[in-house]
């Protein structure tokens, strides 16, 4: 195993946005540490990125917004790769509803996985990052519905806009350190989820600017750019990634 490269952690990477990001990162010459919730997705996606590069990848099954899990996956990390040098925070959930028929249960899930395990993430690795002394980088996923209304996400759009804000506020706390912070908040994305919708990509082909929805390897390819040395003079930004569509918003519901 090669101790020189860097080391990542991915979180939510089973599939999607997560998966490409990991894939991207590892063949750029990063070794990974995989999380998912879910731990055949987790070990499916380890054994793939581990077929298709020549970097390491290790998966890490559980829950990310539960701190003890978090400082037991970054001490993994540490142990089996040897540092934590990039996080992508990119775990998250989306549980749409109504404003006025709103769960207390529901908005706080969404608040504890969006925004506490993004939350303890960044700080775990970060204190883990100022040990070792040599900087690192942090990517926060934030969301277009974090810059634009949309309808029955009032708790999941707070939970976007919020961690833009992190951002920015960590540049202030981790800038000293040569730690970078930035978010991406990507639009439509065709990903197994969104594809279970027969209409998704039709509709958002229709009201995107650039005439379709986004693929994985449009967010994950700003991903890997902004944890790179290609970027080591951005800190705090938030990237949107949409085709264009929060410059005029149209609704996918009309």
């Amino acid at each position: 195993m090669n101790q020189q490269r860097k080391v990542a952690i991915v979180t939510g990477a089973g599939q999607g946005i997560g998966l490409e990001i990991a894939m991207q990162l590892a063949k750029s010459g990063v070794n990974i540490l995989l999380n998912d919730v879910d731990e055949q997705l987790a070990s499916r996606a380890a054994r793939e990125i581990q077929a298709q590069t020549d970097a390491s990848c290790l998966a890490f099954a559980g829950d990310c917004s539960e701190v003890a899990l978090i400082n037991q996956m970054v001490a993994m990390a540490v142990a089996d790769l040897g540092s934590v040098d990039i996080v992508i925070a990119n775990a998250g959930i989306t549980l749409f509803g109504d404003f006025l028929s709103y769960t207390p249960e529901a908005f706080h899930r969404v608040m504890q996985v969006n925004l506490a395990g993004t939350f303890f993430l960044a700080q775990t690795a970060a204190k883990q990052m100022i040990k070792q002394g040599k900087g690192g980088a942090l990517l926060f996923m934030s969301s277009v519905t974090g810059h634009q209304a949309h309808k029955h996400l009032a708790a999941y759009s707070m939970s976007k806009a919020a961690l833009e804000m992190l951002a920015k506020n960590l540049v202030i706390e981790l800038s000293e350190y040569q730690i970078r912070v930035n978010c991406i908040a990507p639009g439509a994305t065709l990903t197994e989820r969104t594809m279970g919708d027969t209409s998704y990509e039709k509709v958002w082909s229709k009201i995107t600017p650039l005439g379709r929805p986004a693929v994985v390897e449009d967010i994950a390819q700003a991903a890997v750019f902004l944890v790179s040395d290609r970027a080591k003079h951005i800190t705090g930004q938030s990237l949107i990634i949409d085709g264009g569509w929060t410059s005029v918003s149209p609704s996918p519901y009309e």
